[in-house]
C-alpha cells in the first residue's frame, strides 16, 4: 500500500512557488520589525515574484491540472503533458490564452457588414478589425 492515498498537487511549480513566497513574507515581516518601506516592498515584490514563477513553472508543464490527476502521474518529476494545450477551468490558463481544448468562444465573423463586405469570407478580418467586430458595443442614452 501507496504512503499517499490522495493526490496531494505536490509540483515543483507548488514547491518553488512556495519556497521563493516563504522568503517574500520573511522579508515583509522583517521590514514590519525593523519598519522598514523599503524592505516591506522588496518582501512583497518578491511574492509577485513568486507568483510570476510559478505561473510559468505551471504553463512548461510543471504544474497540475485543476482537480484529480491519474495516479501515475502523482510523483513530483513528472511533468504534465497537457499543459501545452491548457487545462479546463485553469485560471492561469486562461489568463496565458490556453483554451484547455475547448473551442474559442471569440466569434470572428460578428459585424461583417461593419468590416467592410459581404458574402463568404467577410468579416473575417487579421489583425484590429477582427477583435474590433467581436467586442460587445455598449449603448449610451442622450438624456
Amino acid at each position: 500500500m501507496s504512503a499517499h492515498q490522495y493526490d496531494e498537487g505536490h509540483t515543483v511549480a507548488g514547491w518553488t512557488g512556495f519556497g521563493i513566497a516563504t522568503v517574500g513574507t520573511a522579508v515583509v515581516g522583517l521590514g514590519v520589525c525593523l519598519v522598514s518601506g523599503a524592505l516591506i516592498v522588496g518582501g512583497l515584490a518578491v511574492v509577485a515574484v513568486s507568483v510570476l514563477v510559478t505561473w510559468a513553472l505551471h504553463l512548461s508543464g510543471w504544474g497540475k491540472p485543476p482537480g484529480r490527476r491519474p495516479r501515475e502521474e502523482w510523483g513530483m518529476r513528472v511533468r504534465d503533458s497537457r499543459a501545452r494545450e491548457g487545462h479546463e477551468g485553469c485560471v492561469g490558463c486562461r489568463v496565458a490564452g490556453r483554451r484547455g481544448g475547448r473551442p474559442s468562444t471569440t466569434a470572428v465573423g460578428v459585424g461583417a457588414e461593419a468590416v467592410g463586405g459581404t458574402g463568404a469570407g467577410a468579416g473575417v478580418g487579421t489583425g484590429a478589425e477582427a477583435r474590433v467586430a467581436a467586442e460587445p458595443v455598449s449603448v449610451k442614452s442622450a438624456g
